[in-house]
């Protein structure tokens, strides 16, 4: 049975469960619940603007956005980013769903942190970035209307939620810091990583093996 928050469907299919059970196992409550938020703040944002969106593409790249910060699929030789987005497209390769349908997801993942580029693509990659700012960074709060927002935050709760998710992000990029080069994910090393040091762009061009 189809649950409905907040006026928007979660989707159903036996897809979309085995996507909701394969987080639940291998994230904490805390990254569940964003990423189920995600998912409705997207869906939200997109009727906001009109758009039309596969909401099967577009659950399983918000409930896959952050696992890469898990344990269980954490890399340490990539952008945690890619380890989500290379476990959706493996996903949904395993349900029949390939070719630029998958890729679409795979993209709406990788590129979920970096600015304003999404928001410019297919309507389930700017959503899932719609999403993301919506629920960390406050942007977009107010697109939303009082009565969405509580009934969503009711049925996934965001308690101390601010210190969670940045000592999620902490927690599975630390072993990995050059893979924040040049990205948001940096500013979280510098403020939490003693010791940290931030490459710099200006640096990598001046000491490359270039003479001139």
């Amino acid at each position: 049975m189809s649950t409905s928050i907040a006026g928007v469907r979660i989707p159903d299919s036996a897809l979309a469960r085995e996507a909701t059970e394969l987080v639940r196992e291998a994230a904490t409550p805390l990254v569940f619940d964003h990423s189920r938020r995600v998912f409705l703040w997207g869906t939200l944002r997109g009727r906001e603007q009109g758009l039309t969106v596969d909401p099967e593409l577009l659950y399983v790249g918000a409930m896959f956005h952050d696992l890469g910060l898990t344990a269980r699929h954490r890399r340490t030789d990539q952008r945690f980013e890619i380890d989500g987005a290379d476990e959706a497209r493996r996903f949904l390769h395993a349900h029949g769903i390939t070719g630029e349908p998958a890729d679409r997801v795979w993209t709406a993942i990788a590129l979920h942190t970096t600015p304003e580029i999404p928001l410019h693509m297919a309507p389930e990659i700017a959503l899932v970035t719609r999403g993301v700012e919506l629920d960390v960074l406050g942007i977009g709060y107010h697109a939303v209307s009082d009565e969405e927002r509580a009934a969503v935050v009711a049925a996934h709760p965001r308690p101390d939620f601010k210190n969670g998710i940045l000592a999620a992000f902490t927690e599975g990029i630390k072993d990995r810091p050059e893979t924040t080069f040049g990205n948001v994910k940096a500013d979280v090393l510098a403020h939490y990583v003693p010791g940290f040091v931030r490459g710099d762009f200006v640096e990598v061009i001046k000491g490359s093996d270039w003479p001139e």
